[in-house]
């Protein structure tokens, strides 16, 4: 999936430098709104597949919101630091840490809002997040806990590192893991909104 990806990247910057005019290009270029309501309903589906999560937080209680809140407090921090490194706004800094790995998400709606460079920097910055996450976390197994991997998956915890979750940690952290992923996949789009409303594009 990573490396579907990566070409996928590489096959736009492509059609950048070199497509000129194509309809195609243009076409999807005007088709953005659409391709973000599309991927809106994707995420609506994915939280609906997952039979028995209300169940599954009710039985954790407290416990099942500690490490997204970690996850999300942590993101938005990282925002707020890279904003005053890199000078970009803390609306897209925030948004682009916000996205917590899920950059298809992240690139198309932050591309939208604040145009190609910033979407370019939300889709790369959150697919180094979750390659990192896949070398991470065998060693944050090993050395520090099954809590600490779930937090550096982020939004993927629920999906693309779960298999990693699975191999690593033990039953009730993969639990913990898809609960994770739902919830914070559930934030990204609110956190990315609530940035540019509160610190404007």
């Amino acid at each position: 999936m990573v490396l579907l990806a990566l070409v996928a990247l590489l096959a736009g910057v492509a059609c950048g430098l070199f497509g000129g005019e194509l309809p195609a290009v243009d076409a999807l270029l005007s088709s953005s709104d659409l391709i973000l309501n599309l991927l809106m309903i994707s995420v609506g589906m994915s939280i609906g597949m997952q039979r028995g999560i209300a169940r599954k937080i009710c039985q954790y209680n407290v416990r099942a919101l500690v490490i997204p809140l970690g996850v999300t407090i942590g993101s938005v921090a990282g925002g707020v630091a890279c904003a005053l490194v890199t000078g970009y706004s803390l609306a897209e800094s925030i948004s682009i840490a916000g996205c917590m790995g899920w950059y298809s998400l992240g690139g198309v709606t932050i591309g939208a809002l604040s145009g190609g460079m910033y979407g370019g920097v939300a889709f790369l910055s959150n697919l180094m997040r979750e390659m990192l996450s896949f070398f991470c976390i065998p060693l944050l197994a090993r050395h520090l806990s099954p809590a600490a991997c779930v937090a550096a998956a982020g939004a993927t915890s629920e999906d693309t590192t779960l298999p990693m979750m699975m191999k690593y940690t033990d039953e009730e952290s993969v639990v913990l893991s898809v609960l994770n992923g739902v919830i914070c996949s559930t934030l990204v789009p609110v956190l990315i909104s609530l940035s540019y409303q509160v610190f404007g594009g």
